[in-house]
């Protein structure tokens, strides 16, 4: 197989995977009705829709800001996938298909719904006081790997990934 088509099998799988457990978890298992589910002492599925960029950051709901927010997902998609094709290690390849697909995931997210769907939060309980990860996704997830694969094979990958 070729490094291409692993990453564009990357890309299909992990956008699959996200749709499929976000719109599971809105209409099977119907999260907005349960509210709060506790699944182990650390891990809680909860609705929240993120009208912002990643982590939450410049939440607004104008329509104008959220198009502004597509146009430059679509502009860093076509880029990424620039990237993806001219990729020479299947590492990198596939790290921009997870990134590619997790990104394509959220935009779907955005242009159905207005918002991300976010569903998974990790926290702890440190001498009284309970401390929360941000509300997150599976397209969440693949970008963050993918990211950190790329760090990884930029940095000690052979031959060094570079981007276009």
């Amino acid at each position: 197989m070729t490094p291409l088509r692993a990453g564009i099998i990357a890309a299909i799988v992990t956008l699959v995977a996200d749709q499929a457990s976000k719109l599971w978890l809105l209409n099977g298992f119907d999260l907005a009705r349960r509210g709060v589910v506790k699944v182990t002492p650390f891990f809680d599925l909860v609705l929240a829709w993120n009208i912002g960029i990643s982590f939450g950051w410049l939440q607004n709901d104008s329509q104008s800001a959220q198009i502004a927010l597509m146009a430059v997902k679509a502009v860093a998609v076509i880029a990424l996938a620039i990237w993806m094709a001219r990729s020479q290690t299947r590492l990198a390849t596939v790290a921009l298909g997870l990134i590619i697909g997790g990104a394509i995931g959220n935009g779907i997210d955005r242009f159905a719904y207005g918002a991300v769907v976010d569903f998974a939060l990790f926290h702890v309980e440190i001498g009284g006081n309970t401390y929360n990860w941000y509300v997150f996704n599976l397209g969440d997830v693949a970008i963050v790997a993918g990211v950190a694969a790329l760090l990884y094979d930029s940095f000690l990958g052979v031959p060094a990934v570079k981007a276009p």
